[in-house]
């Protein structure tokens, strides 16, 4: 990074509920809820892109504990808005965002790019006038102006854009999870003893519109596939391809001890061997963990685009000329049925 801006940066904090949390709970709602590691891996990654204010805003309840996280983030201003459990809906996160930048004002605004935040992110640019890029993969300061590069054609292609901002017309940057982490740059992992003091909360209170409040959440369901480590938001990643044949509890055999979320190529999805929340790819999740696992994923195009921002690849597919391995860190030529009992028991044994 060459430079730094001068602008404040305002970046969307999302909560989750701790894992102790009465089912129908929703974390926005308890003062106990935490910012998710993407979260505050935005607010870190402003404060490198920033001399200015980095301004988190929370849909929500903020307790004096997740304001402090926010401020070891990076953030050094907070704004919360209550908006009454409406602020999974798109619409109303988007509205909501929209009156925080015509309160701040700031260089752009940072969003998870989830499902969630890709929609919110493209309703928010239009109301401002601005623009809005979903599944940024980096974000960096050159010649005094803000530049946002995204993959492309199924990955094989790096486009770079130049961002500016007028007064309100913000543009709005839809960041994937991890990219700032890839590069170095992360705030999900903060020690939680050793914090700043909480940052004052400026309450904001947003106008909803009458298109974003036409729509009601009914309900809310944890697919099965997600009772571990979330997908999107997970440091270590064991993905089942087609080479399982359908054997998902040997995917979990070695995600388990691990403490990684169980992610699928989609092959194995249209299988019905596993839940389609759990395809990764183009037509799926894109994710940035730390350790990507392969287990008879060949790397087709259309998945190995979905992993671009991991940070360490193993691959073990029995097919040596699979496209995985050009891709991997580290492999194994070898049969997943073969292999991973042996992974499971060595990590057994180095834990003993």
């Amino acid at each position: 990074m060459t430079d730094m801006l001068t602008d404040p940066i305002l970046v969307l904090v999302d909560l989750e509920a701790p894992a102790d949390a009465p089912g129908g709970l929703g974390a926005a709602q308890t003062t106990d809820a935490r910012p998710t590691g993407p979260a505050l891996d935005l607010l870190a990654g402003a404060r490198h892109l920033t001399s200015g204010e980095v301004v988190a805003l929370v849909l929500g309840t903020v307790g004096a504990d997740a304001s402090a996280l926010l401020a070891a983030a990076g953030a050094t201003r907070l704004l919360a808005a209550e908006l009454e459990g409406a602020q999974a809906l798109a619409g109303v996160a988007a509205d909501a965002l929209v009156a925080a930048v015509r309160r701040v004002r700031p260089a752009a605004a940072l969003v998870v790019s989830d499902y969630r935040g890709k929609e919110l992110a493209g309703r928010a640019a239009v109301v401002l006038g601005s623009a809005a890029t979903c599944d940024v993969a980096e974000v960096e300061v050159r010649d005094g102006a803000l530049h946002a590069s995204r993959l492309v054609l199924s990955g094989s292609w790096s486009t770079t854009m130049r961002l500016t901002s007028s007064g309100e017309a913000a543009p709005v940057l839809a960041v994937r999870p991890g990219a700032f982490a890839a590069a170095g740059i992360a705030g999900g992992d903060l020690d939680r003893e050793v914090r700043p003091e909480p940052l004052a909360v400026e309450v904001l209170d947003p106008a909803i519109s009458p298109q974003s409040l036409s729509v009601r959440l009914v309900s809310r369901e944890q697919a099965s596939v997600a009772s571990g480590p979330d997908l999107a938001q997970a440091r270590t990643v064991v993905v089942g391809g087609r080479g399982v044949d359908g054997d998902f509890d040997l995917v979990h055999s070695l995600a388990d001890p691990l403490g990684a979320a169980v992610g699928a190529t989609r092959v194995a999805c249209d299988e019905g061997w596993i839940e389609s929340s759990a395809q990764i790819g183009q037509t799926g999740l894109s994710i940035a963990p730390r350790l990507y696992i392969g287990l008879g994923v060949s790397g087709a195009v259309h998945h190995t685009s979905g992993i671009q921002g991991a940070g360490t690849i193993v691959a073990v597919c029995d097919d040596s000329e699979a496209p995985i391995f050009e891709m991997a860190d580290y492999g194994v030529v070898g049969d997943v049925r073969e292999v991973v009992p042996q992974l499971v028991e060595e990590l057994a044994r180095l834990r003993d």
